[in-house]
């Protein structure tokens, strides 16, 4: 009935389960707006302006980290995401890391088929499995990790504030 060895199968299948959201819940929905705590978890706001202010005199650094805020969810399990929020109160940009990974399908909203497509091109492109960058003009994700340490980011370029690169999606 199968062509392939179990072994080969069992990561097409967890990348799979990964895809297809039957991970732990998610946070935000990438373009919208946060999402309430989930059961069993804490949030935490962090506040951008005042720890750049310490770091550098710069006013341009101050001025671009004020025009959002990063609400760090820790998980029971482990995993941390955080969203960045714009000052109008939408996610533009998701990170998470820990020993499970969040269901990329409730994080990127809307933007998962577009993301799920761009998996699905490059793992045909390179015939492996690894960690996935999909960059387009309108999505960048970055994704990668092993069972018990699973680590990405993505955001939306073009609702970046000023100031604010995808490197500051962590």
């Amino acid at each position: 009935m199968w062509n392939r060895p179990l072994h080969a199968a069992v990561p097409a299948a967890l990348v799979l389960c990964a895809l297809a959201g039957l991970a732990q819940p998610a946070l935000a929905a990438l373009g919208g707006s946060p999402m309430p705590t989930p059961t069993g978890a804490t949030a935490t706001t962090l506040n951008p302006t005042a720890r750049a202010a310490a770091q550098s005199a710069s006013a341009s650094v101050a001025s671009s980290s004020s025009s959002y805020s990063v609400r760090s969810t820790a998980y029971s399990t482990g995993t941390q995401v955080r969203e960045y929020i714009g000052a109008g109160g939408a996610v533009f940009g998701i990170a998470w890391n820990g020993p499970r990974m969040p269901d990329l399908q409730t994080l990127l909203g809307n933007y998962f088929p577009q993301y799920a497509s761009g998996v699905k091109a490059q793992r045909a492109a390179r015939h492996a499995r690894g960690p996935v960058a999909v960059e387009q003009s309108d999505l960048v994700v970055h994704s990668g990790g092993h069972m018990g340490s699973f680590f990405g980011q993505a955001w939306l370029p073009s609702a970046l504030p000023a100031g604010i690169t995808g490197a500051d999606i962590k």
